[in-house]
């Protein structure tokens, strides 16, 4: 077999720092050079330990990449050229602070559908942006670099996370018994047990319950044998077609793998059917007290 050809694609401030010599005259040069080591101290100073020569080269991988970033976002076209005019025409920070609000836009977006109070702290909220401004923008000025696609990646899956918990915090606000407010949020939970309960009627939206509820809803079904379609259908009708999608393809595989459902017609216990939608649902549930 022949070897794989591996493509070699440095930074996208490195590629128009080549062009320097040919393409930019010595005074752009020099303006530009200064705004890199500008930028770089600025980076050190906030991101690294600028009193050491470790946090100075950390520094200057960061700048690389945050610039390199965003001139990704900026540029439309592999041209080189196009990246050095914008570096000379609108000036490196510019660019640099480009780069940096993608890191910070991209940080606030949830990671997973498992939404705690701790994701609203401050605290937390700065140290994962600067976790995740290492991650993607640390450029070695001599190596292929790909922090471009993977924040492209991330935006993705991280976007389709976020429109989970919209459509699980719309539902909270609908649920029957009147808005959940718990800063602490399972949005496939929330999803889940709208879906089920959506069967015996989705006029009524159940975003939360207990085993006493459930067991009412087991009953239910048993005695009237509702039409589960019917259930969905109606549920569908009430949701706002921003979250449709969602909530639609949670109905699409529900209706095939969920097991409360293949199993609550059947003569499988009260028990057995809870610790299936404990599976489902997770802490979304409430202990009933006595």
């Amino acid at each position: 077999m022949l070897p794989a050809i591996v493509i070699e694609k440095l930074p996208r401030l490195v590629r128009a720092i080549k062009l320097l010599p040919t393409e930019a005259t010595p005074d752009e040069a020099v303006v530009l050079a200064d705004e890199l080591s500008g930028i770089t101290a600025m980076v050190a100073e906030k991101f690294t330990n600028d009193r050491t020569a470790e946090g100075i080269q950390r520094a200057l991988l960061l700048t690389v990449g945050g610039v390199s970033l965003g001139l990704e976002h900026l540029l439309d076209t592999e041209d080189d050229l196009d990246a050095l005019d914008i570096l000379i025409e609108e000036g490196a920070e510019l660019v640099f602070q480009q780069g940096f609000r993608l890191v910070k836009e991209l940080a606030a977006l949830p990671e997973d559908s498992l939404v705690g109070e701790y994701d609203l702290d401050p605290v937390y909220a700065q140290r994962r942006l600067k976790e995740l401004f290492v991650d993607l923008c640390t450029a070695d000025p001599g190596e292929t670099w790909s922090g471009y696609e993977r924040y492209l990646g991330q935006l993705k899956q991280r976007q389709d996370v976020q429109a989970i918990v919209r459509a699980a915090q719309w539902l909270r606000r609908h649920h029957y018994e009147g808005p959940i407010n718990d800063p602490d949020l399972n949005a496939e939970g929330v999803i889940a047990l709208a879906v089920i309960f959506a069967v015996e009627g989705g006029a009524r939206i159940t975003a939360r319950t207990g085993q006493k509820e459930f067991e009412r809803f087991v009953k239910s079904v048993r005695k009237n044998d509702p039409d589960f379609e019917a259930g969905w259908a109606e549920l569908m009708a009430r949701i706002p077609a921003a979250h449709q999608p969602i909530i639609a393809e949670r109905i699409n595989t529900y209706r095939e793998h969920c097991t409360v459902l293949q199993h609550i017609k059947t003569k499988a216990t009260m028990k057995q059917l809870f610790t299936e939608l404990e599976n489902y649902a997770g802490s979304e549930l409430d202990a009933d007290l006595p």
